[in-house]
């Protein structure tokens, strides 16, 4: 299946009357909705490289929107996730954020809610997979690297001058310079800051934290 260029939010709701009437109010806005009646049918027609969120009711036949939850995100899927329900408790609540919901709606649906609830969630989306191309397109740049261009680069991370980094690799601050030179052209950057900048993508990719 070829990913939609435009957002997509997946609504999951046994109810035909709630999945309508969402997915009017949604479109209202110019945002391109599909719906599902039960967590199965998602299964068959989700598309995980689309941008997005997921709209799931909680109490489904068969797999609850919590138990669904709880299988995309061991699939791997990373669409952000609005949990629906008629039937709202704190314990409820608690284990969809646990699993990593973004928000959590009471049923009937504030519309002015909802809408915001789900803008936040695409915009969220947006960001993590902006953040994971620019994390993956500088790996393949540190990739080119070789074991000394990577120490010495780890000297200017550090803040080290050539003359420092030459003393602690037992090797000429000329040649420091040479693989300075040599780094900054790998990795296409013409300053410390995009280097740095390059240096942090892969590091927040690797473990940073949302904004």
């Amino acid at each position: 299946m070829t990913p939609s260029p435009e957002p997509t939010v997946y609504l999951v709701d046994d109810d035909a009357a709630v999945r309508d009437a969402l997915a009017f109010l949604l479109g209202t806005v110019g945002l391109q909705v599909r719906v599902f009646p039960d967590g199965s049918a998602l299964q068959g027609g989700l598309d995980g490289g689309n941008v997005g969120c997921l709209l799931l009711d909680i109490r489904m036949p068969h797999v609850s929107g919590l138990q669904l939850q709880e299988q995309l995100r061991t699939q791997g899927v990373d669409l952000p996730i609005i949990i629906m329900t008629g039937h709202g408790n704190v314990d409820l609540c608690r284990r969809a954020f646990q699993q990593g919901a973004v928000d959590f709606l009471e049923k009937p649906i504030d519309e002015t809610a909802l809408l915001e609830a789900v803008q936040r969630a695409i915009r969220q989306h947006l960001w993590q997979r902006e953040r994971a191309e620019s994390s993956a397109e500088a790996r393949s740049r540190l990739a080119r690297l070789t074991e000394r261009e990577r120490e010495v680069l780890a000297g200017v991370m550090d803040g080290q001058t050539s003359k420092q980094s030459a003393k602690v690799l037992g090797i000429s601050a000329r040649t420091v310079e040479t693989h300075r030179a040599s780094l900054f052209e790998k990795l296409e950057v013409h300053s410390l800051a995009e280097l740095m900048r390059v240096y942090l993508n892969v590091v927040e990719g690797q473990g940073g934290s949302d904004p």
